[in-house]
């Protein structure tokens, strides 16, 4: 016998994949260039040279057994200093590296945090659309309860939705800034009215309602655009990090927890989440990546690529007369299918080899999502593509 929940799972890739999968096997049949694929967030910037050559002095420095051993669970002490100093210095906290776990990317950390948190069946997480879609399977096969706030009709944080939405067995609240797949920032009023009103709803039920942030794009935002730190707002403020995305190296999983010290039962929660990594095997992330994130914690990258393909995807696509939302950061464009059946246009854009994402694993059917993090050429040849499928989804 086996669990069929869990062969469902495995048994489905998640539509992301599905088409990413597609994509790899159609430019290994056609050629690369006859495939526009703008599935997956696989960064294309790559790892500035400094940086590669840190990679090779540490495994040349290092003494090779202690390179590939195993860190204490939590990762090397000196690395979660050197983050914690990072964090203390860019945002004006206190941290020590008693407040950090170190994971495998920051969907350890989500699994992990969701497991620390769930304490029964009727343990419910509130995410407000547009979500990243794992959330679901995240919440859900540690037992808990997934809920879903639609999302606003400008993509901003659906405060009203959100205030209908909560209960006495809501355990926190998801948000992901800059948000996968709308590439919205909230911004410090938005996050501030938030805060007030899991303050209020906190004192209403006698328990703390903890905000727990996916913040793998935090750094990766355009025109100088703060991204606020929402600790610093909301003191009962969980947050899962990763450097996949922002140091270009998504497949090495390397990030963390925080659960800093300002949040209600602080020690407790934190001892709960190092028992959940242990208890999925989410423990000791890989060494030699500890290593590298303990030289660059807080290395800031040249974005500007991205930047040049947001601008230029979104002009073109505005000009054929599609609705896209302007991102604020990340590397997503949300894009309104022109019939309002996003299914139906990804569907019919697979018929070109244009591989675009349905919004409805997102919570937004009516969407499709356009990772742009690709060779700028990609989407200057795409272009013509998506105005034939424009004009063939109206007829």
């Amino acid at each position: 016998m086996y669990s069929t929940q869990m062969y469902d799972l495995g048994n489905q890739a998640s539509p992301i994949r599905k088409l990413f999968n597609y994509g790899q096997e159609q430019a290994a049949k056609l050629g690369p260039d006859k495939v526009f694929d703008f599935t997956i967030g696989n960064p294309s910037i790559p790892l500035p040279a400094d940086m590669t050559q840190a990679l090779g002095e540490i495994l040349q420095e290092t003494e090779p057994v202690a390179l590939h051993s195993y860190s204490v669970s939590a990762g090397h002490p000196a690395t979660r200093t050197a983050i914690a100093e990072d964090l203390n210095a860019r945002y004006g906290t206190n941290y020590t590296k008693d407040q950090l776990y170190l994971t495998c990317g920051a969907a350890a950390g989500l699994c992990s945090t969701f497991l620390a948190l769930t304490t029964g069946a009727d343990s419910e997480f509130i995410g407000m659309a547009p979500f990243f879609p794992e959330y679901r399977n995240f919440v859900e096969t540690k037992g808990g309860k997934f809920r879903v706030v639609e999302a606003s009709a400008d993509f901003r944080l659906n405060l009203e939705g959100l205030a209908e939405a909560i209960n006495e067995h809501t355990q926190a609240i998801i948000i992901n800034s800059p948000n996968n797949p709308s590439g919205k920032v909230y911004t410090r009023e938005e996050l501030t009215a938030l805060a007030q009103l899991l303050e209020d709803r906190s004192q209403a039920y006698g328990k703390p309602i903890y905000l727990i942030t996916d913040e793998p794009y935090r750094e990766l935002v355009y025109g100088g655009l703060e991204v606020p730190f929402i600790p610093n707002i909301y003191r009962n403020t969980l947050v899962c990090y990763s450097y996949s995305k922002v140091y270009s190296m998504p497949g090495e999983r390397i990030g963390y927890v925080l659960v800093p010290p300002e949040i209600d039962d602080s020690q407790e929660v934190y001892k709960a989440v190092a028992g959940a990594a242990r208890t999925q095997g989410y423990v000791c992330a890989p060494v030699l990546f500890q290593k590298f994130v303990e030289r660059f914690p807080g290395r800031q990258m040249d974005f500007s690529p991205y930047d040049t393909n947001r601008q230029l995807l979104y002009d073109g696509l505005k000009a054929i007369g599609y609705n896209c939302v302007h991102p604020d950061g990340a590397f997503y464009m949300f894009v309104q299918a022109p019939q309002g059946d996003g299914k139906a246009f990804s569907d019919l854009a697979m018929t070109q080899n244009v591989l675009v994402v349905p919004g409805v694993g997102f919570g937004c059917p009516d969407y499709v999502r356009v990772s742009y993090c690709v060779p700028t050429d990609r989407i200057e040849r795409a272009l013509p593509l998506f105005r034939e499928l424009y004009q063939a989804s109206l007829q």
